[in-house]
C-alpha cells in the first residue's frame, strides 16, 4: 500500500558509515532527510554490531583510528563517552605456531624449524639466481620476491581463501601493489636490526603511541557508534526507515527533483521527493533501480563482489588467545580469520567462563558455505578449532552464524572500465545523483574513507556544486598501519582531503 510523498531535502540509500555520516552532519546543518536502509533491525552496514543471548560481535572487525583529524572529531562527537584504549595484536596461525603480522624474518624461520626453514631458505636462493622472467600473475611475482617455501606457506592459502581465485590467476600488478617494497632480504636485515635494539621509534615527548600498538574501540563494539548517528538523526527531526529496499529512482525533468520509491518487507511502500539523493547502496544495484535505465546497466550488471560469513562460537574456557584476530594459513581448514571479541572490549562477552571468537569465512552469495544450513556451519566451525588445535569440540557450548554479503568489492580485470563508464554517465545526466562509501563507488574504502566521501558529499550539497572530487579520497592499503591517529595530531589538508588518490589493492585477472 503506497503512502503520499514526502518531501525531504536529500534521501539518502543505506545506513552504513557513509550513509550515517551524511546524515548526521545534513541534520545538523538543518537539512530534511530520509534515510532508507534494508536490515529490519540493524544500521551500520558491515560495521554493525550483532548481539545474541549477550554476546556482542564485530562483523569483519574495525579498528577506529584514522589519520583525518576531521574524522576523527566527528566519532568523538557522535559518540564522546564510550570509547576505550584496546592494545593491537594480530598474527598467522600456521602448523600450530603464531607468526607476528607484518612477518618477522628470523621469528618466522626459527618457528618453522631447521630443515623447513632450510627449505625456505634453498627456494629462495634459487628465486633469486633463476626468477621467472615473464612475470603475469600473483603466484610469479611472490615466488621471485620470497621463493616458492615461503609463498606456499605464507601467501597461496590465504589470498586464495579471501578472493576465491588461484594465485596464478591474479594479477602480478596486483602484488607488487600489495607487497610492494617487501622482499625477504629487506625482512631479513629488518629482523637484525629489531634483535639489535635498533628499530625503536623515538619517544615523541608526548606519550603517544603508535598505531601499530594500540587503538580505540567503543566498548559495545563498531554499531554503538551508528546507533548513536542513527539516533542524532531521529532526534533531530529526520527519519531512518528500516526494512525497507530501494525499488525505483526517477528524476522529474520539470522539477529537477527525485522521486524515491521503497518497498518494505509486507508490500507496503513509501515514497519521497527529493532534491538530492544520496547512495551508498551496491552500484550494481542502484543502476539497475534507476528510471528510464541508464546505457551502463550492462556495466552495472558486470561488476562483482566477494561474500563472506562469521560463525561465533561460545567456547568454555579462558580466551584462547590475546588477538583481536589471527590470520589461519592452514589449507586443512576453510576458514579464513578468527576474531577474539573479548580482545576487541570485555564488554563484548558477559560471561567470564566463556570465551567468544568468530571465525570468518570468504564466500559467494549462493555458494555451498553461503547457503549451508546454520547448524553445519556450527559444527564446520567446531571441527575447524579443533584442527587448529586452539579448542576441543566438547568446549563448545552455543554458536550462530553472521552472513554479511557484498562485504568486497572485486576488482577484476574489468572493474575499473566498467565504473569509470557508469560515473560519466551518472555524473553527467544526473548532477544531483551522489555515490558514496565502499559499495555506492565500488572501491575498497575503509571506514574512515567511507565517511570521509560522505563529508566531502555534504560539502558539496551545501556549496550547490561538485567542489570536491570524492573519487579522489585515499584508499591506501598501508593506512593501517603506520602513523598516528588523527586525535593525535595528524591532519590533512584540504588537498589532501579532496585529491588523494592512491587505489588499494586488490586482485585483478592475470592478462
Amino acid at each position: 500500500m503506497s503512502q503520499p510523498d514526502q518531501s525531504v531535502d536529500v534521501a539518502i540509500i543505506g545506513a552504513g558509515p557513509a550513509g550515517l555520516t551524511a546524515a548526521y552532519l545534513l541534520t545538523r546543518a538543518g537539512y530534511t532527510v530520509a534515510v532508507i536502509e534494508k536490515d529490519p533491525v540493524h544500521v551500520g552496514g558491515i560495521s554493525r554490531t550483532v548481539e545474541h543471548e549477550g554476546f556482542r560481535f564485530d562483523i569483519g572487525g574495525h579498528r577506529f583510528f584514522s589519520k583525518s583529524r576531521e574524522v576523527v572529531d566527528l566519532w568523538n562527537e557522535i559518540l564522546p563517552h564510550d570509547f576505550i584504549d584496546r592494545p593491537r595484536l594480530s598474527r598467522i596461525h600456521y602448523g600450530g605456531r603464531y607468526y607476528s603480522y607484518p612477518l618477522r624474518a628470523f621469528e618466522a624461520l626459527r618457528n618453522l624449524g631447521l630443515w623447513r626453514s632450510t627449505l625456505c631458505m634453498a627456494s629462495y636462493a634459487r628465486a633469486r639466481l633463476f626468477p621467472i622472467k615473464q612475470v603475469r600473475s600473483f603466484e610469479d611475482w611472490v615466488v621471485n620476491q620470497f621463493g616458492r617455501k615461503l609463498y606456499s606457506i605464507f601467501f597461496k592459502t590465504y589470498t586464495e581463501k579471501v578472493w576465491g581465485m588461484p594465485c596464478d590467476e591474479m594479477s602480478a600488478d596486483w602484488a607488487a601493489q600489495r607487497i610492494k617494497g617487501l622482499s625477504l632480504g629487506k625482512a631479513v636485515m629488518d629482523g637484525l636490526r629489531r634483535s639489535l635494539g635498533l628499530n625503536r621509534r623515538p619517544n615523541d615527548g608526548m606519550g603517544t603511541k603508535t598505531l601499530l600498538e594500540h587503538f580505540r574501540y567503543p566498548r559495545l563494539g563498531p554499531g554503538m557508534m551508528w546507533d548513536a548517528a542513527r539516533d542524532h538523526v531521529v532526534a533531530g527531526g529526520n527519519q531512518v526507515l528500516m526494512g525497507h529496499a530501494l525499488k525505483q529512482l526517477t528524476l522529474d525533468q520539470v522539477t529537477g527533483r527525485w522521486r524515491v520509491v521503497a518497498t518494505g518487507r509486507t508490500d507496503a511502500t513509501a515514497t519521497f521527493s527529493a532534491a538530492h539523493v544520496i547512495s551508498s547502496a551496491p552500484m550494481r544495484e542502484l543502476v539497475a533501480r534507476i528510471h528510464p535505465v541508464p546505457r551502463t546497466l550492462g556495466n552495472a550488471l558486470s561488476l562483482n563482489y566477494r561474500d563472506f560469513l562469521t560463525v561465533a562460537l561460545m567456547i568454555r574456557s579462558e580466551d584462547l588467545f590475546p588477538d583481536n584476530w589471527i590470520y589461519i594459513h592452514d589449507p586443512r581448514v576453510k576458514v579464513g580469520r578468527v576474531q577474539n571479541f573479548r580482545s576487541w572490549s570485555p564488554e563484548m562477552v558477559p560471561d567470564a567462563d566463556i570465551a567468544c571468537v568468530g571465525l570468518e569465512y570468504f564466500c559467494f552469495e549462493g555458494d555451498g558455505l553461503w547457503s549451508s544450513d546454520d547448524a553445519d556451519l556450527v559444527a564446520l566451525a567446531t571441527r575447524e578449532m579443533a584442527t587448529l588445535g586452539l579448542v576441543r569440540a566438547e568446549q563448545v557450548v552455543g554458536g550462530v552464524v553472521v552472513r554479511q554479503e557484498k562485504a568486497y568489492p572485486v576488482y577484476d580485470e574489468t572493474y575499473a572500465a566498467h565504473v569509470a563508464a557508469m560515473r560519466a554517465e551518472l555524473e553527467a545526466q544526473y548532477p544531483t545523483l551522489h555515490l558514496v562509501g565502499r559499495n555506492g563507488m565500488h572501491r575498497y574504502n575503509n571506514q574512515d574513507h567511507a565517511m570521509m566521501t560522505a563529508m566531502l558529499t555534504v560539502r558539496n550539497i551545501e556549496a550547490g556544486a561538485r567542489i570536491y572530487d570524492i573519487w579522489a579520497v585515499n584508499e591506501d592499503a598501508e593506512y593501517h598501519e603506520a602513523g598516528h591517529d588523527g586525535a593525535q595530531g595528524a591532519v590533512l589538508t584540504e588537498g589532501e582531503r579532496a585529491a588523494l588518490a592512491s587505489e588499494r589493492a586488490v586482485p585483478a585477472r592475470a592478462a
